[in-house]
């Protein structure tokens, strides 16, 4: 079939082409939108700037075809092959593309947003300063691609094989990259904010100055990765492997890393504001000095030794824990629930479930929180109990105690942490007034002997430095005595101890000093 034919069968209304030879013909500019041009060959075929909307090439061979300027637009191209095509400017925009060969095919400036690539096979391709949005290239092959520019935002990579690609600048801003493949990817200044990354394979990658802000890179394989400069803030690095990451000068701040691997890694100059350091792996970590400051602007540099190194990025997770003299039975469990969802309704601190230990004898309920925030923690998981007053009475007047002689040789930023305490307990206290005894009576009455017994409350911070900030002189005794201590007035102002047996005020300083408060 030659030029001709094709034009004056498709001008008659022909549209049934299926497994036509076209081979080598010159179609550039021609309008064969809609046509069925399945099986078709059209091996070096020349259709720049053709009319190929809506058009059927599923299965046709386009390899080598010239396609640039072409619309595509919602064509079918299923299983086609357009190997070492030109499809340079091709508008594909909501076509079809599933398995379909484009190895090494010319795809500079297309546009391919809300394109379907599934299983598509990319090798080797040029897809610098493509247009990519919200395609779905779900397990699609780019091994050795060039995607330089190319904005891919919103995209679906779950599953795609990247290794060795050019991805530099290139926009992956909230696409999903679950289990993606990028080994050896030149990923320099690439846009990864609030993309979903988590099981990525990124070994030896080269991420410098990229924007992983708020990405998900949880379980994520890092080891080798280059991170110099590269913004991380607010990242999900939970259980990621940075075994021998370069992430010098990287920002962190307020990013999680729980349960990370940094063996070997360097992190000189690294932003670490608000980051918490525990449940690392650091063994043979390199890190000379850190930027805590909130900005990441140097104004709080700590330089470390390798002996501080090790102490810095290895603290315990800060806890409030109060241990209760009696077992918890299923009617308290669920009295406890209730209350302290109500207290959680008013305080913004408030916000995480306790874990809960129940023994034959005791109940342990330990809340995790930062540094600053455990007086506060402990302030109001203790409402409940009948020792909550003298509890609360006691870290008013701890507290309190601070701003004495025994501090003033404190520097200017221990005092305002002390300061910030003291106000954040003023708040507390003003929004648990809603909250009132009468309102959690029932949940109290129904559950007596649990909310009565003895009680002690005692927090630990990041350098497992603990505080006992209240102890029942009937602590482990209750059992024994637990219907003299039931007939006892359920006031829960009536001390228990003297406010004498309090830590001394040096204890509590050194409590506060022992914190790293730029971390929060």
């Amino acid at each position: 079939m030659n030029v001709r034919e094709i034009i004056q069968q498709y001008a008659a209304g022909v549209r049934d082409f299926t497994a036509a030879d076209l081979t080598e013909l010159n179609l550039s500019s021609a309008t064969l939108s809609g046509a069925d041009l399945s099986e078709a060959n059209l091996r070096v075929t020349n259709l720049s700037g053709a009319n190929l909307s809506g058009t059927n090439l599923s299965r046709a061979n386009l390899n080598v075809a010239r396609l640039s300027g072409a619309n595509l637009s919602k064509a079918k191209l299923t299983q086609a092959q357009l190997n070492v095509a030109n499809l340079i400017r091709a508008d594909l925009r909501g076509a079809q593309l599933i398995q379909a060969s484009l190895i090494r095919a010319e795809m500079v400036r297309g546009s391919l947003s809300g394109a379907n690539l599934t299983a598509a096979n990319l090798s080797g391709a040029d897809l610098r300063e493509a247009t990519l949005r919200q395609a779905n290239l779900s397990r699609a092959t780019f091994n050795e691609a060039n995607l330089a520019g190319a904005t891919l935002s919103q995209a679906n990579l779950k599953g795609a094989h990247l290794n060795g690609t050019n991805l530099h600048k290139a926009d992956f801003s909230g696409s999903n990259l679950k289990g993606v493949e990028i080994r050896q990817g030149n990923l320099t200044c690439a846009n990864f904010r609030g993309a979903d990354l988590s099981g990525a394979n990124l070994r030896w990658a080269d991420l410098s100055g990229a924007n992983l802000s708020w990405a998900d890179l949880s379980n994520a394989k890092l080891s080798g990765a280059t991170l110099v400069g590269a913004d991380l803030s607010n990242a999900n690095l939970v259980n990621t492997s940075l075994v021998h990451a370069d992430l010098s000068k990287a920002r962190l701040i307020k990013a999680n890393w729980i349960g990370a691997d940094l063996t070997g890694a360097t992190l000189t100059g690294a932003k670490l504001y608000a980051v918490s350091r525990f449940g690392l792996k650091t063994e043979g970590l390199i890190c000379e000095w850190v930027d805590l400051s909130p900005d990441g602007d140097k104004s709080q540099i700590i330089r470390l030794s390798s002996e501080a190194a090790k102490t810095f990025f290895n603290e315990t997770l800060p806890t409030v824990k109060i241990i209760v003299d009696t077992p918890l039975d299923l009617k308290a469990n669920l009295a406890l629930a209730s209350i302290y969802n109500q207290i959680a309704n008013v305080s913004e601190v408030f916000n995480q479930a306790p874990s809960l230990e129940v023994g034959v004898r005791r109940t342990t309920i330990t809340f995790t929180s930062n540094n600053a925030d455990l007086f506060i923690i402990a302030y109001l998981a203790i409402v409940p109990f009948k020792d909550g007053g003298q509890t609360h009475r006691n870290i008013v007047t701890l507290l309190n105690s601070l701003p004495s002689r025994s501090i003033y040789s404190l520097n200017n930023q221990d005092k305002q942490q002390i300061h910030k305490l003291i106000t954040k307990i003023c708040q507390t206290i003003e929004q648990l007034k809603p909250i009132k005894t009468a309102k959690l009576a029932p949940e109290i009455k129904s559950s007596a002997n649990f909310f009565i017994a003895p009680t002690q409350t005692i927090i630990t911070n990041s350098r497992d430095y603990s505080l006992s900030i209240y102890y029942n002189q009937y602590f482990g005794k209750y059992l024994m005595n637990q219907s003299s201590w039931s007939e006892q007035s359920e006031d829960t102002t009536t001390p228990s101890i003297p406010v004498s047996t309090l830590p001394p005020v040096s204890q509590i300083v050194e409590f506060i000093k022992a914190w790293d408060y730029l971390t929060g």
